[in-house]
């Protein structure tokens, strides 16, 4: 796919990070702004039925990036099992089932591009839901890509806190990356030759 035009589809589109990742990718390619209230087409990655209509409506395509999906933050102590089903149901489930279910719909050689987080092996105070979702989406990263056929490649993307996120929590802004920054790494998962990589935002800043 590299070098030509793509359909590409935006899981995410209207977040902070997904509209860089659309400003990046929409001089070049096809890009389906896909979002949870709004958007060209909308989905809840809750919910398989949503994505599996999500893929019937946009039909065949040769990429999909996921910037989406939430989780809760907390002590271990005060979360519940529901805290942390929230996380496994939302941004785990629902970027995996982007990937089983869209593998109907891909064209040969075209990739899927995942969303995790440094606190995967950067863990913070009161982010063990965060940093255990993922763990777990890296790892699917690097065993899925195992697994795939007809030359379709998938990747995970780590990005490190964006510096407007940390403003609008009252953090340490210099801990950050503009979110503008983060579309290169993005960028080169769908455009490169990679597979099974996870790509360390801060590498390409």
């Amino acid at each position: 796919m590299v070098g030509r035009n793509m359909k590409i589809i935006v899981v995410g589109a209207t977040g902070l990070i997904g509209r860089e990742i659309v400003k990046d990718l929409s001089p070049r390619h096809e890009v389906i702004i896909a979002g949870h209230k709004s958007g060209d087409v909308r989905v809840d990655i809750t919910s398989a039925d949503s994505i599996e209509t999500l893929y019937k409506r946009v039909g065949r395509f040769d990429a999909l990036v996921s910037a989406a999906g939430q989780a809760k933050g907390g002590n271990m102590e005060s979360m519940t099992e529901e805290d942390y089903l929230i996380g496994l149901r939302d941004k785990l489930m629902g970027q995996v089932n982007l990937v089983r279910l869209g593998m109907k719909y891909i064209n040969d050689n075209g990739s899927f591009t995942l969303t995790s987080g440094s606190l995967a092996n950067e863990p913070m105070l009161g982010t063990s839901s965060f940093s255990m979702v993922n763990a777990a989406l890296n790892g699917f990263g690097k065993a899925v890509a195992l697994e795939m056929k007809r030359g379709i490649r998938i990747n995970v993307v780590s990005p490190p806190f964006a510096t407007e996120t940390l403003k609008v929590l009252g953090m340490d802004e210099s801990i950050g990356i503009p979110a503008a920054k983060f579309a290169a790494a993005y960028r080169e998962s769908v455009e490169g030759k990679h597979n099974g990589e996870i790509f360390d935002v801060r590498k390409y800043v």
